[in-house]
């Protein structure tokens, strides 16, 4: 039987058979989510009980196989639907990545004349196919509540009495229902939610000249800040991956039935870490998720959306923003350009927060609950390099001072990507080009893994 990929591993189920403060820094790399094979990627705005969802998906394969299923808490109007463009969730994918930054050491023997130069200067660095006849919808406790065309989209909005009559009927429609998922829909049932289910019309598709399916958005109010995520986990083979950018007027989200941890940060690695950094960020994410038992949701970003620093990707405009769904936000003044790297910003009061969690139904039983915790402190994942200064030990007292200190500094360095990725130390260092000034008599790992000669 052919593969099908879901449209999103966090919410679809159903498929047709068949810290810190200014940095600075120069931005070399980051680490977006096309690192990650078949990654669910949400944006949820929320202000009040009012919420903007917009879901990406990276369907592969015949768009007459697609569906998506996903609950929702209450009728939604045509209004309420939108399609978006896939730039924009890219955008604020690469905006809020953890990245990489370099840094060359200076000159040692010129630290002084350098102090009197920052002494003088002013200010500085801020940092389907058709329908079996079967029984009516009404029969098995189904009713379709509304049905649209939203671009390149059907849509039906739908309310059920009983699991199993909605089980029945998606089944009617040519949907193939995992094990499990019954008792999934029935928890969705008794919280009185709705069910959003969407395919794809391919005359429109053709007629709108899209390739690649475009992001779906739903703009709701309800009190319950959440993402139901249990439908994803019916029918996954393995763990889940799931990047959830969170933005609102103010203050960084977090999740409140799991805990939220910041990912490690702002850390010195080695140089070689330049060529390495996807596998570098996987394996970090990885050993991080161990350390904490596989459960918990980790926070890789989050931001004011005026500026950054170092800046990975522009901030969105307000023009994306608005279109994100932050309806709070106005459009810039025709001819304005907001300033975001220095000099004076144009107040947008966006916070972005940037969530990462891999699941599964077993360590994430329950769907994320969320809160906005009004922390407006600033983080992001970074990451360090310092490129050594390539001068003589002789050339200055300095110089030799700089020389004896440095080794243990990329001692340090090996030392902090092992406690971040779990490598082999030895196998770091051996990557590492200590550079021969820099090198001790007796460096820290020289006896660590040497065994009596017989």
């Amino acid at each position: 039987m052919k593969s099908i990929k879901p449209l999103l591993t966090l919410l679809a189920f159903g498929m047709l058979a068949q810290s810190a403060a200014a940095f600075c820094g120069f931005y070399v790399a980051k680490a977006d989510t096309k690192l990650f094979n078949e990654a669910s990627k949400v944006v949820i705005v929320r202000d009040g009980d009012r919420t903007v969802l917009t879901m990406a998906n990276d369907f592969q394969g015949d768009l007459k196989e697609f569906a998506a299923v996903f609950p929702v808490p209450t009728v939604l109007e045509r209004g309420q639907i939108n399609v978006t463009k896939n730039s924009l969730v890219d955008h604020l994918d690469a905006y809020t990545a953890p990245r990489l930054v370099e840094y060359n050491d200076k000159d040692p023997c010129a630290v002084r004349m350098m102090r009197k130069s920052r002494a003088m200067a002013l200010g500085g660095i801020s940092g389907a196919p058709p329908p079996p006849s079967t029984p009516a919808p009404s029969k098995l406790g189904v009713k379709i509540e509304a049905e649209y065309q939203v671009g390149e989209y059907d849509i039906l909005i739908l309310s059920a009495e009983q699991s199993d009559g909605l089980e029945t009927w998606l089944k009617q429609e040519g949907y193939k229902m995992p094990a499990g998922a019954s008792k999934v829909l029935g928890s969705y049932i008794k919280q009185n939610m709705k069910f959003f289910v969407a395919k794809v019309n391919l005359d429109k598709q053709l007629d709108l000249g899209y390739t690649m399916l475009r992001p779906l958005q739903v703009a709701y109010e309800s009190k319950k800040f959440a993402l139901p995520i249990r439908l994803g986990t019916v029918n996954a083979k393995g763990d889940q991956e799931l990047f959830a950018f969170m933005i609102t007027k103010k203050g960084r989200v977090e999740c409140t039935n799991y805990k939220t941890v910041k990912l490690p940060s702002n850390m010195d690695v080695p140089v070689f870490v330049k060529n390495e950094f996807g596998k570098f960020y996987k394996d970090m994410f990885s050993y991080q998720c161990a350390k904490h038992n596989d459960k918990a949701v980790f926070m890789e970003y989050a931001w004011n959306m005026n500026w950054c620093d170092p800046c990975a990707a522009d901030p969105l405009s307000p023009e994306q923003l608005r279109e994100l769904g932050c309806f709070w936000v106005e459009p810039a003044a025709q001819g304005q350009t907001p300033a975001f790297r220095g000099g004076k910003s144009m107040a947008r009061e966006a916070f972005v927060t940037r969530l990462h969690v891999r699941y599964n139904a077993t360590n994430f039983p329950e769907d994320l609950v969320f809160q906005n915790t009004g922390d407006t402190k600033n983080y992001q994942g970074r990451y360090v390099l310092r490129h050594p200064w390539k001068g003589k030990a002789d050339q200055c007292e300095r110089a030799e001072k700089y020389f004896k200190d440095l080794g243990p500094r990329m001692e340090q360095r090996a030392e902090n990507l092992v406690e971040l990725t779990g490598w082999d130390l030895k196998e770091v260092v051996a990557k590492m080009k200590f550079p021969e000034a820099a090198k001790s008599a007796d460096p820290w790992w020289n006896d660590l893994w040497k065994t009596e000669k017989k």
